[in-house]
């Protein structure tokens, strides 16, 4: 399989389980472009898992199909297919008795890679995902939660793959931490630009890390799939709308920022300061927290680029 990012296409894609009533998953049918993000969010009983697992056969499909790049997943050898994907899951699932080097290197040993090219590859990797390489040589127990999601990361890297599934990867962490992996997820997402489908109950999580959102109804029906600002301003149906919440208007003011304005020329009049790429909500709650109408945005150094006024940021 190719090492680029690769298309995914959920055609009809369906599971049922014996003896249950209805599907877990129901004619599933969503198309991935390569490199992009999709997120799948839902009630409890929506299948987002099960249509994660489905991808590399760890759940076996009922009906339908799924293709990687054209090919359907069920004409590739299961092997194969789960070493060419990249998986992610919220327990991280580290081997204990390896080193963080030993961990990162598990696909690429399988596949015949060297130790010199490992121990490259595991270098590179941890200065990707934020830790120092003398991590390397230690062991799951020596680390904290966070350092630990950063080695799954890693590991899920490591063979190159053409596709990622993320499974909760993030949802057992305290929340500043969350934060922080989220934007190293999608730093290097940005550099390496991996298709990755990722699984998490969190509507914040997904609307800051998606690229589409795919949400699901109970049943595992597709209730609508689209970019994460559409699905905020034009929510399909009264169920979307109560899942994103109804301070969905305030939501989609993350997705925007400062930068995007066209802004009054600059003043200096004491106005608080404001970084171009900070986004509008954040720009809204400091204007809210300092009682001020406007505030002055800068550059990344510290130049002024103009006035953002409260009601620019609400129009």
């Amino acid at each position: 399989m190719p090492t680029e990012a690769a298309e995914l296409v959920f055609d009809e894609a369906t599971k049922v389980y014996p003896g249950r009533d209805g599907a877990a998953v129901d004619h599933l049918s969503l198309t991935v472009p390569a490199g992009e993000i999709c997120v799948l969010v839902g009630p409890s009983g929506g299948g987002k898992t099960t249509a994660l697992k489905l991808v590399n056969r760890l759940i076996p499909l009922t009906g339908g199909d799924i293709r990687i790049d054209g090919t359907s997943i069920l004409e590739h050898d299961l092997t194969e297919l789960r070493r060419s994907i990249g998986y992610v899951i919220q327990q991280v699932g580290l081997f204990p008795h390896m080193t963080v080097e030993g961990n990162i290197g598990t696909v690429p040993r399988l596949l015949g890679r060297p130790r010199s090219w490992i121990r490259t590859r595991s270098a590179e990797l941890l200065e990707l995902v934020g830790l120092d390489p003398s991590y390397a040589k230690r062991f799951p127990a020596q680390l904290s939660g966070g350092e630990r999601q950063r080695v799954g990361l890693a590991r899920a890297l490591a063979a190159n793959p053409p596709l990622m599934l993320m499974d909760e990867p993030f949802g057992a962490i305290d929340p500043i931490v969350r934060a922080r992996l989220q934007d190293e997820f999608l730093r290097f997402q940005s550099e390496l630009r991996k298709t990755v489908v990722f699984v998490t109950h969190d509507i914040d999580e997904a609307i800051r890390v998606g690229d589409r959102i795919a949400i699901l109804r109970e049943g595992g029906r597709l209730a609508q799939y689209d970019t994460p600002q559409r699905i905020l301003e034009h929510p399909v149906d009264d169920f979307v709308a109560e899942f994103v919440g109804r301070d969905r208007a305030l939501k989609a003011l993350a997705l925007r920022t400062l930068g995007d304005l066209e802004l009054s020329p600059a003043t200096d009049d004491g106005l608080p300061r404001l970084h171009a790429g900070a986004s509008l909500r954040d720009a809204l709650a400091l204007l809210v927290a300092e009682h001020r109408d406007a505030l002055l945005v800068v550059d990344a150094d510290g130049s002024p680029l103009g006035v953002a006024k409260r009601e620019d940021l609400l129009q």
